[in-house]
């Protein structure tokens, strides 16, 4: 484990010196609710992580009842990857496209727990996404490609330049930066001024 952590550490600084590549795959956008709402949240959160868990188990779902599905609110959802794990899992969800993307964060976050304790989190995953319906060699040429790893780690380190991000959730909402899983009602706080009336 922690040679995989280091490699992973050395990839993040490699790409963090290196020019940012033009042919880079493009992660597009996933998010969830209406495109023109009012307010933007964009959560940068690591599957691997219990606290963005808690938020997609515990908070989000009313923060969906409230806001996201009456059109006041979009969230888009971008990876910041903290491990070797969580970048395998980061892949895998991009690998069921950008329209399934969401459901696949959702389902792993509710089930990470179960995943990325196990001794296997790979298979665990595998075994997810197959649930899922993405079958078997889909994953294994996701899984296999590095342009797939490089974007995604690339993306983490623009959102954490751009937002001096130190920790996992994150979420930036009305260009200011607020860390952790707020909790329903001081979400609530940071919403409501910004919904015009």
């Amino acid at each position: 484990m922690l040679l995989s952590s280091l490699r992973f550490a050395v990839v993040l600084l490699v790409l963090a010196a290196a020019p940012r590549l033009a042919h880079a795959v493009d992660l597009g956008e996933p998010a969830i609710g209406d495109p023109k709402a009012p307010v933007t949240i964009i959560e940068f959160a690591s599957l691997t992580c219990p606290h963005c868990a808690s938020f997609h188990v515990n908070t989000l779902p009313e923060l969906e009842k409230r806001y996201i599905d009456t059109g006041k609110v979009r969230l888009v959802l971008r990876d910041f990857p903290l491990d070797e794990v969580a970048l395998k899992a980061a892949v895998i969800a991009h690998c069921a496209g950008p329209d399934r993307y969401p459901q696949f964060v959702q389902v792993f976050f509710a089930q990470q727990a179960v995943w990325a304790r196990s001794n296997n989190p790979e298979q665990a995953l595998r075994q997810l996404a197959q649930l899922g319906g993405l079958g078997a060699d889909k994953i294994d040429a996701c899984l296999a490609d590095k342009s797939l790893e490089d974007a995604i780690l690339q993306a983490r380190l623009d959102g954490q330049q751009k937002y001096n991000l130190e920790s996992t959730p994150s979420f930036i909402i009305d260009g200011k930066t607020h860390s952790g899983d707020q909790g329903v009602e001081k979400f609530v706080e940071l919403i409501d001024p910004l919904i015009p009336q």
